[in-house]
């Protein structure tokens, strides 16, 4: 007995209910899971807890704008993502696109249109969407979708630039980073020089998560070159 094929899941941001109905009509009636949200944060956390085939996103959101959530899911989710937009500036295009987006589409669209680009999307994926990843090196738990660090069960409170210096750590996890690299990642490209800045912001994060800062058993210092997170092979880790 063969496994039925599971339903291809869409995930719709718009903030206008006209908008929203249209999609749902149009994606609903061929055959399509359809999940909407209104907001950026809505559709980040149905994102993480219902990881979607593929993401139809508005730019102009009522919290946060398309482009930042296009950013967030590209940290982790590898989903086609389609720009639906009122802006058809040549700009906003060239932005969203190269921020993560795969595809752009102007309204007001066709239905037709609208479900060739939707199919064409979901043929050059590789593979649906990977589960939000979470990095598990001994007792040091980090997700990073949801943005979460816990040490023994614990949350542990950490800003956005050590979170962001972590998360970089624990997607190579186990391979060296250069200082550089980690710089360019979460500050940009002007600031690779400033390793001071980096040693400052990695000695916090140690306070934090390791049993011993002064001899640490996760961020790993590789003299000269620069850090690595150092996770067991046996430790379970989900990336996408």
């Amino acid at each position: 007995m063969s496994i039925p094929e599971r339903p291809t899941r869409i995930l719709a941001v718009d903030d206008e209910a006209q908008i929203r109905r249209a999609l749902q009509s149009i994606l609903g009636s061929r055959g399509y899971v359809l999940s909407l949200a209104t907001t950026a944060e809505e559709a980040l956390l149905k994102a993480i807890d219902e990881p979607p085939d593929l993401v139809v996103l508005d730019l102009m959101l009522p919290d946060r704008s398309g482009i930042e959530v296009c950013r967030e899911l590209r940290t982790w989710m590898t989903a086609p993502i389609l720009i639906l937009s009122v802006r058809s500036a040549e700009a906003d295009k060239i932005k969203a696109l190269d921020e993560g987006a795969d595809d752009y589409l102007t309204k007001p669209f066709s239905a037709g249109e609208l479900l060739a680009r939707i199919r064409a999307l979901l043929r050059r994926a590789a593979a649906l969407t990977s589960p939000p990843p979470v990095v598990v090196a001994g007792e040091l738990e980090i997700d990073i979708a949801r943005r979460r660090v816990s040490l023994a069960g614990a949350e542990v409170a950490l800003t956005p630039t050590e979170f962001d210096i972590l998360a970089f750590l624990a997607r190579n996890a186990n391979l060296v980073v250069t200082q550089k690299m980690i710089l360019e990642h979460v500050w940009g490209p002007e600031w690779v020089e400033d390793a001071q800045t980096l040693r400052v912001h990695v000695s916090h994060l140690r306070k934090k998560i390791e049993p011993s800062p002064a001899g640490p058993r996760y961020i790993v210092t590789e003299p000269g070159v620069g850090f690595r997170l150092s996770v067991p092979e046996s430790a379970e880790t989900s990336l996408p």
